[in-house]
């Protein structure tokens, strides 16, 4: 498991940040997410959460493959960066299934 945590933390570049600290950051990115895209009647914290989360691996991941290195970067572009991630996500999701904000 602690192997698995690092690979990840490392692939994605969110080492200086802890596992906790990361869910209530993807809490807070989600729910400004929901916000911005019009869907915050439709989620619950929970979701919310989810949506930041998934959100922050997706920016991580999109800024890697752009060859930007979030490593050491702190929570607020972790925080932007699970913004956008989740701001992306939302919008796929709406196209997918058809629902606007």
């Amino acid at each position: 498991m602690q192997l698995s945590t690092t690979v990840v933390e490392a692939s994605l570049g969110f080492d200086g940040i802890g596992w906790i600290a990361w869910i209530i950051i993807g809490g807070i990115a989600g729910w400004l997410a929901s916000k911005i895209m019009g869907t915050d009647a439709q989620q619950g914290l929970f979701l919310n959460v989810a949506v930041g989360v998934i959100g922050g691996v997706v920016g991580g991941i999109i800024l890697r493959v752009l060859g930007v290195s979030t490593a050491g970067a702190g929570w607020i572009l972790t925080l932007l960066t699970a913004l956008a991630g989740a701001c992306l996500l939302l919008f796929v999701v709406g196209l997918v299934t058809g629902r606007r904000g």
